[in-house]
């Protein structure tokens, strides 16, 4: 599946171009928003992902202490 903020921040990528070659500030800055909205939605994955991964390794290293005898 695609990932939802890289989609947000090309959107608003298209949307900020659309607006300065129209002059229309007001969809440039949307624009803008749209990036900014899709970096925190990285971010987001960024840190559950990372939360899942001390999550798998804490529970593998309890696995792995109990095998040792």
């Amino acid at each position: 599946m695609a990932d939802n903020g890289a989609i947000d921040k090309l959107k608003g990528k298209a949307k900020e171009l659309a607006g300065k070659v129209t002059g229309d500030k007001r969809t440039e800055t949307e624009g803008k928003t749209d990036q900014v909205k899709g970096d925190a939605k990285g971010a987001v994955g960024e840190v559950k992902d990372r939360a899942a991964g001390v999550k798998d390794s804490l529970t593998d290293n309890k696995d792995t202490k109990d095998d040792v005898k």
